[in-house]
């Protein structure tokens, strides 16, 4: 059974930074692809940024230079580091897995149970 656990959210102010963390455990195949979506109150889930089993990255136009996407070499923990935080960025993020990437939001075969960012003016 496929587990994808996150952490480190939080409340911070703009300009702050975070970094997000998910625990990986149970994928069947070695290799993978993993990745970051969000959703904010009223929206529909986005994609922050994805990052394949050869460490090719893709971000979201929103994200790009402020955010990246990272994971160790046994593909079981991902990370986000987040910085030059704003409140547009406030959300819920979910880490994400799948055979394939997904640039999507809507289209992952696993996601975690989501870890609340809250960033303030």
């Amino acid at each position: 059974q496929v587990q994808l656990v996150e952490s480190g959210g939080g409340s911070v102010q703009a300009g702050g930074s975070l970094r997000l963390s998910c625990a990986v455990s149970g994928f069947p195949q070695v290799n993978y692809c993993m990745g970051w979506i969000r959703q904010a109150p009223g929206k529909e889930r986005e994609g922050v940024a994805n990052i394949d089993s050869d460490g090719s990255t893709i971000y979201a136009d929103s994200v790009k230079g402020r955010f990246t996407i990272s994971k160790d070499a046994a593909n079981t923990t991902l990370y986000l580091q987040m910085n030059s935080l704003k409140p547009e960025d406030t959300a819920t993020y979910y880490c994400a897995a799948d055979l394939i990437c997904c640039s999507g939001g809507n289209c992952w075969a696993e996601l975690g149970q989501g870890t609340q960012v809250n960033v303030s003016s």
